[in-house]
């Protein structure tokens, strides 16, 4: 039996704000995917090229990261929502907002140093 199947169904009103956060989550992925390739195809100058690849493979890792855990994320919340537990804490909240700011911290070094 699946875990869709257990429990009871919650009110549609959860499941559509859950929805609406993986969908944001998905968003979340193509943004940094349309970074990677702004990086790659806008920019063939601006850095060497093992260093422009590391800037166009951290966003695309990312990318991909993200669109794993948003789904992982909208069945546990979902799971959670069936059982009447309470919703798991976002972990990957604070790697993301760390990393975040790490790249844009990076990006003002590099501008600054151009």
């Amino acid at each position: 039996m699946t875990w869709r199947k257990q429990g009871k169904s919650p009110d549609y009103r959860f499941t559509l704000a859950n929805e609406r956060t993986f969908l944001a989550w998905i968003r979340t992925a193509l943004a940094f995917m349309a970074a990677a390739i702004g990086i790659d195809q806008l920019t063939p100058d601006l850095t060497p090229l093992l260093f422009r690849s590391v800037l166009v493979t951290l966003p695309g890792l990312t990318a991909a990261g993200l669109s794993y855990y948003a789904y992982r994320r909208w069945a546990a919340n979902e799971r959670a929502m069936r059982h009447d537990a309470a919703l798991p804490f976002p972990k990957a909240l604070l790697w993301l907002s760390s990393g975040l700011s790490a790249g844009i911290m990076l990006t003002l070094v590099i501008l600054v140093a151009l």
